[in-house]
């Protein structure tokens, strides 16, 4: 098998889709790629943002529960989503475009600390990398500053050292130090041949976690597509529960929780968002996969249409 390439896609709960537009498109800058439903849940969104082209690595998305409660992490969940960013003038300029937009950030040493309006928590970091900047148009934000894809994601989690084994052995993440007081943050790296990403274990709050909005609901990591069936096999192998392989008309899929409670997903790179819609027009219209099409006349109508600020832009 190859090895898996980094962080594939993050996804979250929202339970505003309308909010979480203008926030992730309108002042993160990113491309709402694919605007489509739940295929769990079709009563309800389910929204991806990305770079200009969809690539994995740049992938966070949505699902949208109007009136679910405020989710709060805990041990086995993922609290922070860190990006790259670019250039050393990076950490300034975005500094000042969340004040702008009425965002609290908190400025350290070399990152940007922030939350999006329902409060998962992100933080903005330039650091090298030999990794491709993944990035999307934005006429406010000029492409050097953009940001550039995932760096890596911090979870909770009560006993580190029970992860181990499946994220070393089974998986291919290699240890990258610890870090925090007493290196009670446990560090590791996923590379594959063209991308990488960190994965990040640290002790929980003493209050339970609760799923809801701002809450992360799992991390999809980037597996070959010729080799999915074989990593779905090893998962299981090693003694994680894992779903069968899951087809997801734009990724193939395989679902589990490492050790520490963290639901992981095996996503594949491809076919992408481009096997429905054509790359000048992703985002644009609401797709619904061959599973769902035949039911268009009933899902639409119970979705509230979006305003997309893209749609604003001029092409001058």
């Amino acid at each position: 098998m190859k090895p898996l390439e980094g962080i594939h896609h993050i996804t979250a709960i929202t339970a505003d889709a309308q909010q979480n537009v203008d926030f992730y498109a309108g002042v993160l800058g990113l491309r709402l790629v694919k605007k489509s439903v739940n295929q769990d849940d079709t009563s309800v969104y389910h929204l991806f943002y990305a770079d200009e082209t969809g690539d994995p690595g740049s992938d966070i998305t949505f699902f949208e529960y109007p009136g679910v409660v405020r989710g709060r992490p805990g041990a086995g969940m993922i609290h922070r989503i860190v990006w790259r960013i670019g250039g050393a003038d990076g950490l300034d300029f975005w500094e000042r475009r969340l004040a702008e937009h009425g965002v609290e950030a908190t400025r350290l040493a070399d990152s940007l600390v922030f939350e999006d309006p329902e409060g998962l928590t992100h933080e903005l970091r330039d650091e090298p990398t030999p990794d491709r900047p993944l990035i999307a148009r934005h006429p406010e934000i000029p492409p050097e500053l953009a940001l550039q894809g995932f760096h890596a994601v911090r979870a909770y989690a009560a006993d580190p050292e029970a992860s181990r084994s499946l994220l070393e052995d089974t998986l291919g993440f290699t240890p990258a130090g610890r870090a925090g007081p007493e290196g009670r943050i446990v560090s590791r790296e996923l590379r594959g041949e063209q991308r990488g990403g960190f994965y990040l274990l640290e002790p929980p709050p003493p209050e339970p976690g609760l799923q809801g909005a701002g809450s992360v609901h799992h991390v999809a990591w980037a597996a070959a597509p010729q080799d999915i069936e074989e990593w779905q096999l090893a998962v299981s192998g090693a003694g994680a529960r894992a779903t069968p392989v899951i087809d997801r008309h734009y990724f193939r899929s395989v679902y589990f929780r490492e050790p520490s409670g963290v639901l992981f997903e095996l996503a594949t790179i491809g076919p992408g968002f481009t096997v429905d819609e054509p790359l000048e027009h992703l985002g644009e219209k609401l797709s619904l996969t061959p599973r769902y099409e035949h039911l268009r006349a009933e899902i639409e109508p119970t979705l509230k249409p979006l305003r997309n600020p893209r749609e604003g832009w001029s092409e001058a």
